[in-house]
């Protein structure tokens, strides 16, 4: 299990590249705002500093004792919520976080929006009203394209992220960052809202492995076969 509250939090590398993806459209679109949101404790805003930093123009951290814990589900529920409450036309998102290697929010959040998703993107072409991109998929080079507004996750060869100069850091620090709470999402966070956490019950030892039956053939070696895999409704 990963112990987060023992490190310090920092921008996700596979963050860093969705925003260099956002910064670079927003070179090519002309008038796009980037807006860069996280969910977490006090120390996520460190990680949110880092991407106004690099070019975003402002910020959104959503914070709430409620939301300790929080599985995927949990998670893409209220990322969700937010981007929703936000309007935005594109949100893009590392394909899978690097401690946790979870790999399922961004698809998540699309179903609960009802936006399609455009997964694994290693290139992309952004424009007004479409993106285009090409994921890898086993051997499989995969040329896609969604209509906006829609939801990219993208992997580790979309873009390199720069490098914020002294000039970016300065400026981070009066960006805007807001701070909402499951309040300022509408979101319950009482007793009866269970399913913003998953909380382990009970831990096993995992059973020690045992050798199966063995058959030795005297020219029954079919039929025993046979009727091992019907007791155990194989066949």
């Amino acid at each position: 299990m990963l112990d987060r509250a023992a490190a310090d939090l920092v921008a996700d590398e596979i963050c860093e590249r969705a925003c260099e993806v956002a910064l670079q459209a927003e070179k090519s679109l002309g008038e796009v705002e980037v807006i860069a949101v996280s969910m977490g404790d006090e120390k996520a805003v460190l990680a949110l500093r880092r991407l106004l930093s690099m070019g975003a123009h402002s910020a959104v951290h959503i914070s709430d004792p409620a939301l300790a814990g929080s599985d995927m589900i949990s998670t893409a529920r209220v990322l969700a919520a937010a981007l929703a409450k936000l309007d935005v036309d594109l949100i893009l998102a590392g394909n899978e976080s690097t401690d946790g290697k979870g790999g399922m929010v961004p698809a998540m959040i699309a179903e609960l929006l009802d936006r399609p998703l455009l997964p694994y993107a290693d290139e992309l072409e952004i424009s007004a009203s479409e993106v285009t991109g090409t994921s890898q998929l086993g051997d499989t080079t995969m040329n896609l394209s969604v209509q906006l507004p829609a939801v990219v996750s993208v992997t580790e060869k979309s873009a390199e992220p720069r490098f914020p100069n002294f000039k970016g850091i300065r400026a981070a620090k009066t960006k805007p960052l807001e701070t909402w709470t499951l309040a300022d999402l509408g979101i319950e966070a009482g007793p009866e809202a269970a399913h913003f956490r998953s909380v382990m019950v009970s831990a096993e030892d995992r059973p020690e492995r045992v050798a199966g039956p063995k058959i030795t053939d005297d020219g029954t070696a079919a039929t025993q076969l046979a009727d091992f895999l019907a007791e155990k409704h194989f066949i």
